[in-house]
C-alpha cells in the first residue's frame, strides 16, 4: 500500500499516512464514494489542517453535480493508547479544497490513520431545494431494472414468444401481445374489451401501414426502438399514433419534425400539422414561412398546396400574412 492511497468500503474511506514530519503536505490518491471521485489533503502548520473535496477534473469532465455532503472524520495515531481525535457531523456544499478544513490542534507525526465516514451523500440543487440522496441509490436501481424490462419485452417481440395477436399490415402481417397493446393504446384496449372482430380473431388489420413501419410502431410501444428507425418512420407512426390514441408518441412525433424543417418539407408539415392537429408543429411551419420570409422559396409548390389545404387552414395562413406584414 502506498502512502497515497486510500482503501473504501461502503461509504467508509481509510487513509493511513505512514510518514509525516512537521513540514509536510500530502495528498491522497482519488478514491470513489458515491459517484463522486474524492481526495484527502493533510497540511501541518500550527494545526494539523485535514481537507476533503471532491476531484475537480471528474466534476468538470462527467458534468457531475457538486456534492452536499454529511460525514464526520476520525485520526487515530497507531501503536499507541492515546485518544482518537473525532470529528463533528459536518454537512457541507463540496466544490473545492476551501470548501471544507478540519483544524486538530495537536502535534501528530509519523503513523496515523484517517477515516471518513460519509452518512449521506446528495446531489446538490441550484434552485435551493433539498437535494436527493443517491442512497439508497434509485436512480442505478431504476435504471438497471428498465434495462432488464426492455431486454425482456425486446426478445418477446423479437422471438415471438407467447405472442396471441396477429396484425395484418399493407404488405404482411407481425405478431405482437394483446396485453402490450392494450396497456399502451385505450383504442386497442376498447378492441380486446369489447366483443368485437379484433377479440374473437385476435386479428388486427393496419392496412395503411407496411409491415416496416408497423414493426416501428410495435419497437415503440415495446420501448425498444431505434433512432434511426423512429427517425425513418415519423410519419407513417404520427398518422398510427393519432388513429391509436398513443399520447406519448404523438408528442414525440411532433417534436421531431420540428427539428428539421427546410424549405423541402415545410408545406407537408403544415399539412400535417393540420391534419393531427399539432398546433407547435403548425406554429413552428407558419414562423418559418412568414416571420422568416421563407414562403419566397417554396413559390412553385404554394400554387398546388393551396389547391389542396383545407379552407380553414388557407384562412389561418392568410391572417398569419396580416399579423407579420401589417403596417407599422
Amino acid at each position: 500500500m502506498t502512502d497515497s492511497k486510500v482503501e473504501t468500503l461502503s461509504r467508509l474511506a481509510q487513509w493511513r499516512i505512514d510518514n509525516f514530519t512537521a513540514s509536510t503536505y500530502k495528498r491522497s490518491d482519488p478514491f470513489k464514494i458515491g459517484i463522486w471521485n474524492w481526495h484527502l489533503s493533510i497540511e501541518k502548520n500550527r494545526y494539523l489542517y485535514i481537507r476533503l473535496f471532491p476531484e475537480p477534473s471528474r466534476l468538470s469532465k462527467e458534468q457531475l453535480p457538486p456534492p452536499f455532503a454529511r460525514f464526520m472524520l476520525r485520526v487515530t495515531t497507531t501503536g499507541t493508547n492515546r485518544r482518537p481525535h473525532i470529528s463533528p457531523v459536518y454537512e457541507r456544499l463540496l466544490r473545492t479544497s476551501d470548501d471544507f478544513v478540519w483544524p486538530i490542534d495537536s502535534c501528530l507525526q509519523g503513523r496515523f490513520v484517517i477515516d471518513v465516514e460519509f452518512l449521506d451523500l446528495k446531489i446538490y440543487t441550484p434552485n435551493g431545494g433539498e437535494g436527493k440522496s443517491i442512497w439508497p441509490n434509485d436512480m442505478i436501481l431504476q435504471s438497471l431494472a428498465t434495462q432488464s424490462t426492455l431486454r425482456c419485452l425486446s426478445r418477446m417481440l423479437d422471438e415471438s414468444i407467447h405472442t396471441d395477436v396477429t396484425i395484418n399490415t399493407a404488405d404482411g402481417s407481425v405478431q405482437a401481445h394483446r396485453a402490450i397493446l392494450s396497456a399502451t393504446s385505450p383504442v386497442f384496449h376498447s378492441m380486446f374489451l369489447h366483443d368485437l372482430r379484433e377479440k374473437e380473431s385476435s386479428i388486427i388489420d393496419i392496412e395503411d401501414m407496411s409491415t416496416e413501419s408497423c414493426t416501428a410502431l410495435l419497437s415503440y410501444l415495446y420501448g425498444t426502438i431505434k433512432q434511426e428507425d423512429f427517425w425513418k418512420h415519423r410519419l407513417a407512426l404520427l398518422g398510427a399514433a393519432n388513429k391509436y390514441d398513443i399520447v406519448d408518441l404523438k408528442n414525440a412525433c411532433e417534436e421531431s419534425l420540428l427539428e428539421d424543417i427546410n424549405s423541402g418539407n415545410v408545406l407537408e408539415r403544415l399539412q400535417e400539422a393540420w391534419l393531427y392537429q399539432l398546433n407547435k408543429l403548425k406554429k413552428g411551419c407558419l414562423m418559418y414561412l412568414f416571420d422568416f420570409g421563407k414562403i419566397y422559396d417554396v413559390r412553385e409548390e404554394i400554387n398546388n398546396f393551396f389547391r389542396q389545404a383545407d379552407r380553414d387552414l388557407m384562412l389561418e395562413m392568410f391572417q398569419e400574412v396580416l399579423t407579420v406584414w401589417k403596417p407599422a
